[in-house]
């Protein structure tokens, strides 16, 4: 706890609101550790706790904000850290909040980026929430379409936006912003076909090279670009148009975060990527932010959580997405079967999938996003799939079909899919195979900046352990020693 630096001053707003809300003291305190488990902290506070905060202690850290959400979801009305009489927490303990207003998503989404810009070796602690998944994505499938997202002069020159905002979120003035763009400045199109073109150059390295590889060049210039173009001049089409573009930059910093493994935080920028989709009226990119946040999932384990996403992506975005998009929707919840070990889930999503892709066209009209789906990506998830349940001989098959056809740019894809491949040898058997494509998977992680491409070596590395007295298993660990 921090004292305030004069005579404690009794907190009444706080004593007002427990009244409000019905809350006891004890239950006040439970409920506060219950929805700090949910943000991976063990808080473990109690009665006592909440009467020096009504006697006008000041709770450390995260904890005004986890109030405010408790007061939020009891009362039925956002409220934060400040109504309550509490001093307002670091922003990035706010990102899990699906935002009321497009002002607010503005606001919640430029403090994750300045607080990571700053200090991203913290950030990368913050833990994955499983239970964190719930609201965001109920709250866009049942939420109402933003009616109006357009900034006329005046909102953009003094800041004024609804009162309402974002617990533990503090509204920058324009002198904070760090950019040399003035305040006010006009977005036009030219600005957004920037934006498009910088989430083309990061793609491109992502797939290349690991997301650790210019992660932080992409957090600042979302801070220094992107954010006064929020905060300028736009109307409804050129706004819509520039939280879409948006969306997109703050999915691709969600996903090089969650290459790197910091997982706490890429879950809040696919929230917040969820949320900017919202405002630019996207239902079916934000079908395909869920499904980031299913992959996510699926590598952590939580193979229920993904499959709930997939079927809420299926929902939103309905039965007449093109069948790319349903391909890709039912190919990653049968990724999350996979992982439950349900052969039979498993397998009916992977039909559907298939019958899904078949139905495309040439001349369809399919998102830029989902134009990646192709029958090497799908051979991709059929391998994984296949892997996961333990069908090897099956796993086989397409992993090396997903190898012959996947172009060597998309070099880390390949190096998963070689490792799948490498697992499911091992699997049956054939362990001189299997050590020879694990040590060409090994050397390619070394050369990348990606937590995710050694975490799979290490996978491979598990597999191998009861043959750990064979020649070939110590003639790739010997090959693997050499890389340091």
């Amino acid at each position: 706890m921090t004292e305030r630096p004069s005579q404690r001053i009794p907190n009444r707003q706080l004593a007002a609101l427990i009244q409000e809300a019905g809350f006891s003291n004890a239950g006040l305190a439970r409920r506060v550790d219950q929805l700090g488990l949910e943000h991976g902290l063990d808080l473990r506070y109690d009665k006592t706790s909440v009467t020096r905060w009504l006697r006008g202690q000041q709770p450390r850290g995260t904890t005004p904000a986890l109030i405010a959400e408790v007061f939020t979801r009891r009362l039925g009305r956002r409220l934060s850290a400040q109504d309550l009489g509490l001093d307002a927490c670091a922003p990035v303990y706010a990102g899990l909040e699906f935002a009321a207003t497009p002002e607010e998503a503005v606001d919640i989404v430029s403090g994750l980026w300045r607080k990571d810009s700053g200090s991203h070796a913290e950030l990368r602690k913050i833990a994955f929430t499983p239970a964190g998944l719930v609201v965001p994505s109920r709250d866009w499938l049942i939420g109402r379409a933003d009616e109006r997202v357009g900034r006329a002069a005046e909102q953009a020159t003094t800041g004024r936006v609804p009162a309402q905002g974002a617990p533990g979120v503090p509204r920058p003035r324009p002198a904070e912003r760090g950019t040399d763009r003035s305040p006010g400045q006009r977005v036009s199109g030219g600005d957004i076909a920037a934006l498009r073109s910088v989430g083309e150059l990061f793609r491109t390295l992502d797939h290349a090279y690991g997301g650790g590889h210019a992660r932080q060049a992409l957090v600042r210039y979302l801070e220094h670009e992107a954010e006064p173009m929020l905060r300028g001049t736009y109307g409804e089409v050129t706004g819509r148009r520039l939280f879409a573009a948006v969306a997109d930059l703050t999915r691709l910093v969600g996903w090089t975060s969650y290459d790197i493994a910091a997982h706490g935080l890429a879950q809040r920028y696919f929230v917040q990527a969820l949320r900017l989709a919202q405002a630019a009226g996207d239902r079916a990119y934000g079908s395909y932010v869920l499904v980031t946040m299913a992959r996510q999932a699926v590598y952590l384990g939580h193979g229920r959580e993904a499959v709930q996403l997939t079927r809420v992506a299926q929902q939103g975005v309905g039965p007449a997405a093109p069948p790319v998009v349903q391909a890709l929707l039912h190919s990653v919840e049968a990724r999350g079967h996979g992982v439950l070990g349900d052969a039979r889930a498993c397998t009916a999503s992977l039909v559907r999938a298939e019958r899904a892709l078949g139905a495309a066209r040439p001349g369809d009209d399919v998102p830029y996003w989902a134009r990646f789906f192709d029958e090497a990506q799908m051979a991709d998830e059929f391998g994984h799939c296949y892997r996961d349940l333990q069908q090897y001989r099956q796993a086989v098959q397409h992993a090396e079909r997903s190898l012959q056809l996947r172009p060597s740019a998309l070099a880390r894809s390949r190096l998963f899919c070689r490792v799948v491949l490498a697992s499911a040898r091992l699997g049956l058997g054939e362990l001189d195979q299997a050590c020879a494509l694990g040590a060409e998977a090994a050397l390619q992680a070394a050369d990348m900046r990606s937590a995710r491409a050694l975490e799979y070596v290490r996978d491979f590395e598990r597999r191998l352990e009861p043959y750990r007295d064979a020649a070939a298993v110590r003639g790739y660990r010997d090959r693997v020693a050499a890389l340091g």
